[in-house]
């Protein structure tokens, strides 16, 4: 039987109200050199900041746009939050952002157009662009307005236009380390005790921490664990714990984690094509979850 999990009270700021940045100096360096020096050499109007989830792009990002603009530019920002469809009406339960989103901001950038400040385009996530989203995008980058910085997210850099990637500058920011994640759990979690199995878990992502805290995905994962060693299992044990998993698409990843502890690399590529077919085709997850468990059972 899986047992009822605690779920965290710990909130997180976001990115925009988030400026304790850890780790990614080399990039950070990187932009304000290019910054600093924009009168002798010319700043690249296009930064693409790509890496795994919740590592700290959006922060830097945010971080980087604050610099620039400072509170007297103007600052766009497309995410999930601002999401809008064609009647102009919000829709941040979307799990694509619209071309209609990218318009709107378009036009706002068009009525600012006759200020000498320093204007931002913030884009949380280019991964997250519809088709033609990322085409309006494209052309913005194609001619981009005078003194017009894109910061822009990508957490899969394969998932981004080639031709959008080849108009702006990649910066390729890499996990966090473990004596990083423990900072900023001091600095965010100073309460919970985070063992090294979990800062392990979560493969140098501290937004996964945050997700395993608030989902209670530490216990979970350790009862996986637990239901694959135990010889008396059963199938109903197994679809037990897959239903607990199912409702956190955040924490599919932990199967990755479990074929690790168990030294099963041969189940990555089925693993990995399972769990992406879950998410990107809206099967019913218990059932994909089930038979991911299912097969690592089959190995032990």
């Amino acid at each position: 039987m899986i047992k009822k999990l605690k779920t965290s009270c710990y909130t997180f700021p976001h990115p925009m109200d988030n400026d304790y940045l850890v780790g990614h100096t080399t990039t950070f360096n990187a932009f304000t050199n290019a910054w600093n020096g924009r009168d002798a050499h010319p700043i690249h109007h296009a930064w693409i900041f790509s890496g795994p989830r919740g590592i700290g792009k959006a922060t830097l990002a945010y971080k980087i746009a604050k610099m620039v603009y400072g509170n007297v530019g103007d600052f766009f920002i497309i995410d999930a939050a601002h999401n809008i469809d064609k009647d102009s009406k919000l829709k941040s339960d979307a799990k694509t952002i619209s071309v209609y989103t990218v318009r709107e901001m378009i036009e706002k950038m068009q009525l600012s157009s006759m200020s000498d400040d320093w204007r931002v385009v913030l884009i949380d996530s280019l991964d997250e662009l519809t088709v033609a989203a990322s085409n309006a995008i494209l052309k913005l980058l194609e001619e981009p307005p005078a003194k017009t910085l894109f910061l822009l997210i990508a957490h899969n850099l394969a998932n981004v236009l080639p031709t959008v990637r080849s108009r702006a500058r990649v910066e390729k920011m890499h996990p966090l380390t473990i004596s990083e994640l423990r900072e900023l759990c001091a600095k965010f979690m100073p309460e919970e005790a985070i063992d090294v199995e979990t800062l392990r878990l979560v493969n140098g992502s501290f937004g996964k921490i945050a997700d395993m805290k608030q989902s209670g995905g530490d216990e979970i994962y350790a009862e996986l664990i637990d239901v694959l060693q135990n010889e008396q299992s059963t199938s109903s044990d197994l679809m037990a714990i897959a239903h607990t998993i199912a409702p956190y698409p955040e924490l599919y990843s932990i199967l990755l984690n479990a074929i690790a502890h168990f030294s099963l690399a041969g189940l990555y590529p089925t693993t990995t094509k399972t769990i992406s077919d879950i998410t990107k085709l809206n099967l019913e997850p218990e059932i994909g979850l089930f038979k991911i468990i299912t097969e690592i059972k089959k190995c032990l």
